[in-house]
């Protein structure tokens, strides 16, 4: 049976840095076992809550419970929480395996070096367990970041793109890590910048703007709060899909010509149902249709009208 228990319940959170509100009564509920993207333009206060998660800072204001125990005013990283903000902290002059050690120790931890080959292989960063840190990439540090992270078997995993400098390979075996760890009941809240890897990875996004929640709940929700979008349609026939499409309701045709991988490609704006109609409408005439798809997904556009809304409040 699913545990429905909340991992992380937050209620009305504020934050303030001077007279910068980072977050302005912030709520939010996180089930475990699920991977829970933050979305936002910058400054929208991501990377704020993420440290309050972390304990690397304190609320100003409302209720923040984690792994059902309100976290209180002291600095401290709660019991059963690992992650990383602002990039993981490694020592470049140690190896992959000597970090891992070196952290497991400061936290007083009892990480053999089984533990260690298993995160490291985890990651996928095993063949170069002995290789020196400051000859890593990018992508592979924030790898040892989560490898690190690993170390305690955490309950909530906390990360701050964690895909960043990621190469296809890295992503595989991060994608595959943090699936892994949501089966087994581990919640993961990441935020990103990178809309492709919150729509494959997140059962559900809370998205931020200006220190406020605008949205938070299933992906599958949010084509509803999204204005129309554009849709690309691949079709048989390009004249008779114009045709339909400008006699659909809700339906406006943006390019009548054009191709996509070798085929015929109508681009229309609509809302979810008007797109339907507008499907039914071509099968109705007999055009087959190869793949109708948003040309930006509902969760990109919610995020480019947010930042277009954030920057009309700052005018």
């Amino acid at each position: 049976m699913e545990d429905t228990q909340p991992a992380v319940r937050a209620r009305g959170l504020t934050k303030c840095f001077g007279d910068v509100v980072a977050l302005d009564g912030v709520g939010l509920e996180l089930l475990p076992g699920r991977i829970h993207g933050l979305a936002g333009p910058n400054g929208a206060g991501k990377t704020t809550l993420l440290g309050l998660l972390l304990g690397l800072a304190v609320a100003d204001g409302g209720e923040l419970e984690v792994l059902g125990s309100p976290l209180g005013r002291a600095l401290a990283a709660p019991d059963g929480v690992a992650g990383f903000v602002d990039g993981p902290g490694l020592y470049p002059s140690l190896t992959a395996r000597r970090n891992l050690a070196a952290l497991a120790a400061l936290r007083g931890e009892d990480a053999g070096a089984g533990r260690i080959d298993e995160v490291l292989f985890e990651v996928g960063l095993r063949d170069v367990a002995d290789d020196r840190v400051r000859g890593f990439s990018l992508g592979m540090r924030q790898r040892l970041g989560l490898a690190a992270a690993l170390l305690t078997r955490p309950r909530l995993l906390v990360l701050d793109e964690p895909s960043n400098g990621l190469d296809p390979a890295g992503k595989q075996h991060v994608h595959g890590a943090l699936r892994r760890l949501a089966e087994d009941g581990v919640t993961v809240v990441l935020s990103s910048h990178r809309m492709d890897d919150l729509e494959s990875l997140c059962s559900e996004v809370t998205i931020l703007a200006t220190g406020r929640v605008r949205f938070s709940g299933p992906l599958g929700e949010l084509a509803a709060e999204t204005r129309a979008l554009e849709h690309r349609l691949l079709t048989s026939d390009l004249r008779a899909a114009r045709r339909v499409a400008v006699g659909t309701a809700g339906v406006t045709v943006l390019d009548g010509a054009g191709a996509w991988r070798g085929t015929e490609a109508l681009v229309v704006r609509a809302t979810g149902p008007a797109v339907e109609r507008l499907v039914d409408g071509l099968v109705q005439e007999g055009v087959r249709l190869r793949e109708v798809a948003p040309v930006v997904s509902p969760l990109e556009a919610a995020y480019l009208a947010l930042t277009e809304e954030q920057q009309e409040e700052g005018r």
